[in-house]
């Protein structure tokens, strides 16, 4: 291909990822999905499997809105979100996994990583949290730990989000500049955004060492975040071969008698109307 075909590719692909996806056309398409991840709790209670999804990438790229958009429709019961704390000291002095083995899923529930044993391979790495020694300890163990949860019956799913620099640093600086965002702004994520190099070698590396036919990572491009969410959630059910589950027809009841009950006369402390 001679370079002003490539130019001429590179330039499109850009355009059809900067495309902004009709706020109409999202929900729409959404909703459709939701019923679907309903359809999938309801096979996932009767069938007592259990799902285990992480969920990594770089800072900006919208892993809480991903998954909020998973479960916004679905019962917490089921679906569980995990997100732990930087490690206690009784928990640094444990086998590193050992924190996260407690949280995995039992039967009939889908429980979702956001961040996951990966810090060790991500932000501890790069922020020299452990040492490279540890690093390596991990990224060799960590393939036999999840064909263990894999052999156990569990369906694992690793997710990792990318973003380009360009559309990171615009929602880093839409944090700094909303009043509702800025929480989510830390030193650590100052100090994150500025080795994006270190962070890209991190990750090459640890791709390399977990990116098994067993347990494969699962890369998603969410410079567009409606779209990423939709094709998320779209390849996370195509990977589950769930069906629909028989369901008594809902037939909603008559009320029962008043037997004299009447509304009390009493001072109910009703909020201001303001809206």
């Amino acid at each position: 291909m001679n370079d002003t075909r490539k130019a001429k590719r590179a330039a499109g692909a850009q355009r059809d990822e900067s495309v902004t996806m009709r706020n109409k056309d999202y929900v729409k398409e959404l909703a459709r999905l939701h019923v679907e991840l309903v359809r999938l709790q309801q096979w996932v209670v009767h069938t007592g499997v259990k799902i285990c999804i992480v969920f990594e990438g770089r800072d900006g790229a919208r892993k809480g809105g991903a998954i909020k958009a998973i479960t916004e429709r679905v019962s917490p019961r089921i679906f569980r979100v995990i997100a732990l704390p930087a490690p206690t000291e009784r928990e640094k002095s444990q086998m590193y996994v050992q924190r996260y083995l407690p949280h995995l899923p039992a039967a009939g529930e889908v429980v979702i990583f956001d961040r996951s044993w990966y810090n060790r391979a991500g932000v501890e790495r790069v922020m020299g949290f452990c040492t490279d020694q540890q690093v390596k300890a991990f990224l060799k163990d960590v393939p036999l730990v999840e064909k263990a949860v894999i052999d156990s019956g569990g369906i694992l799913l690793k997710y990792w989000l990318e973003v380009s620099q360009e559309e990171q640093t615009r929602r880093v600086e839409a944090r700094i500049h909303d009043e509702r965002k800025i929480w989510k702004l830390s030193p650590m994520d100052l100090e994150s955004y500025r080795r994006w190099y270190e962070y890209s070698k991190a990750r090459d590396d640890m791709f390399a060492a977990t990116d098994t036919e067993c347990s494969p990572w699962l890369v998603v491009n969410s410079n567009n975040k409606k779209r990423a969410r939709l094709n998320l959630i779209s390849d996370l059910l195509s990977r589950m071969p769930y069906k629909p589950v028989p369901r008594a027809r809902v037939k909603l009841p008559e009320r029962d008698k008043a037997g004299g009950y009447k509304d009390p006369d009493y001072p109910f402390r009703f909020i201001e109307e303001r809206f």
